[in-house]
């Protein structure tokens, strides 16, 4: 569980002390990289809360996705179509649904924390 947060941070930490500046004819791949990124690590999280974390996993997913995810904006830009759009709804769909389950897990967890201590 470390890992996903460590790179977040130190992601965080880099991206406000550097002044890197992205191309314009590259933000559309930054940009699903990032969301891909996004959405591996709340899956990372997802998992670890359901107990079924696997840090190898994690990280060929993390790669995957954001191979996958710039490799689809290739194509499309190549193709003269915007379907890095495709690759935006996916990441986009699959990060808020990882997003609500772990909304669900916390909550239950909490509401029975809560019940523990009101029957001592």
């Amino acid at each position: 569980m470390w890992l996903p947060i460590m790179g977040l941070v130190i992601g965080i930490i880099l991206g406000f002390r550097t002044d890197i500046r992205v191309p314009e004819e590259y933000s559309n791949y930054l940009s699903i990289a990032v969301l891909a990124a996004f959405d591996t690590l709340f899956g990372g999280i997802r998992a670890h809360l359901q107990n079924i974390y696997d840090e190898r996993v994690f990280v060929s997913g993390f790669f995957f996705n954001i191979m996958l995810a710039a490799g689809l904006a290739f194509l499309g830009v190549h193709l003269g179509v915007d379907l890095y759009l495709a690759a935006v709804f996916a990441f986009g769909v699959r990060l808020f649904q990882n997003i609500a389950v772990i909304r669900r897990i916390l909550l239950s967890k909490w509401s029975t924390n809560k019940q523990k201590i009101e029957k001592k």
